[in-house]
């Protein structure tokens, strides 16, 4: 590595050592994370390269994606993902989440999905004092009854011994007017949990705000 190189690599840790933390910009926060570049980039370039995508859209891409751009390999984009995965979870309450309205779903879940760039549909499993001691994801992409099957939405929670769920999935377009295959997967469901003695307690679809089934007396 030439020295040039080397000093241009090393700049953000010694800002870091200098300035702190805050002082970094993202693509220097990025680069500490690398470590270091490749042959023919330096970890900088690839920073800089990385940050057109977007945070929003780094966070929200698959390994196979990112190692697309020149200068990561799957190492590199593992570290990344990891990193913003333990952002996502530092946003969770320590303490069990207790729910009491699909406003406090809504907290629980939008910080992560709604950043997703496909569907998703998970599970909340609550205890007898509606506080969440679980979530499951179900399926990703978009949602069809045939891959939504009771089955799968009832067979953790049997096995965790949930007293209720919630359901909840997102809309990436942002609005979260429920579907005709999400009413019709809801009164599936909330009638499978009525069978299993595991009531369905809401379904609550996030978008740029939530809707509620419970809330809209949808949920029958």
């Amino acid at each position: 590595m030439s020295i040039r190189l080397f000093c241009k690599e090393s700049l953000p840790r010694e800002r870091y050592k200098s300035e702190g933390v805050r002082a970094l910009s993202n693509e220097e926060l990025i680069s500490l994370v690398l470590g270091r570049g490749t042959k023919n980039n330096s970890v900088i370039d690839v920073s800089k390269r990385l940050m057109k995508e977007g945070l929003f859209s780094l966070a929200n891409k698959s390994v196979s994606e990112l190692v697309k751009i020149k200068g990561i390999g799957e190492i590199s984009a593992m570290k990344l993902l990891a990193c913003f995965e333990l952002g996502l979870r530092l946003k969770k309450p320590k303490n069990l989440h207790v729910v009491r309205n699909f406003k406090d779903v809504y907290t629980y879940c939008a910080p992560r999905m709604k950043l997703l760039s496909k569907e998703e549909f998970v599970i909340l499993h609550l205890n007898t004092k509606n506080a969440i001691t679980k979530e499951e994801v179900v399926t990703r992409g978009i949602l069809d009854a045939s891959i939504v099957h009771p089955r799968e939405v009832f067979k953790s929670a049997i096995r965790e011994s949930a007293s209720s769920i919630i359901l909840v999935h997102n809309h990436p377009s942002g609005d979260p007017t429920p579907s005709k295959q999400d009413i019709s997967i809801t009164k599936r469901l909330v009638t499978c949990g009525d069978l299993l003695n595991i009531p369905v307690l809401d379904h609550v679809i996030i978008g740029d705000y939530a809707y509620s089934f419970c809330e809209n007396k949808k949920l029958s």
